[in-house]
């Protein structure tokens, strides 16, 4: 493992956790990194023996299409968005002082080899599977704000009938919400 430079570790006294970080320090937690590459190892680029660059990682990679589809990132945006959010290249594992982030090319054509052989649905689908069933699920909403819910499996009660106690807002009697 290659030691961090200043450009990962900063000199911020007064750093705080954003929801941002948490979220993706939870994600980074969480999925089945390695069970997710293996869907996409069989159709990526391998090393090639001469003239050329390297392929950048199939992981990171991946770790940056799921930037795009929890912040809604465009391929110029995600590109712009690793050189300016530590915790986006943290989750990615970038650093600054050593390398630089993909240039949206080459996220366009990883994106495009997804599309190519329909990885990007089962892809999905095993992320939000993993998630579901260790009881969270991601919601999305503004740019900024992906955040983990805790969810319940189910509103209804032990009789299968709407649970009452469950109801996320109540009308008041002056019409509106209580």
């Amino acid at each position: 493992m290659k030691q961090p430079t200043l450009a990962v570790g900063g000199f911020e006294a007064f750093a705080k956790k954003t929801r941002r970080s948490e979220f993706l320090a939870t994600m980074n937690r969480v999925l089945p990194w390695a069970d997710l590459v293996a869907l996409i190892t069989p159709h990526y680029a391998k090393v090639p023996s001469g003239a050329g660059r390297r392929p950048i990682g199939c992981e990171r990679m991946l770790r940056i299409y799921f930037l795009q589809q929890w912040f809604a990132l465009s391929d110029p945006m995600v590109e712009e968005s690793l050189y300016d959010s530590r915790s986006m290249r943290e989750f990615v594992g970038i650093d600054l002082g050593c390398e630089g982030a993909p240039d949206e090319t080459t996220i366009l054509k990883f994106r495009h080899l997804l599309e190519q052989h329909r990885l990007g649905e089962k892809i999905l689908d095993t992320m939000n599977t993993y998630l579901k069933n260790s009881g969270m699920k991601v919601a999305t909403g503004t740019l900024v704000d992906a955040t983990i819910i805790h969810a319940p499996a189910s509103t209804k009660n032990e009789k299968k009938q709407r649970d009452p106690e469950r109801h996320q807002t109540k009308k008041a009697a002056n019409g509106f919400l209580a």
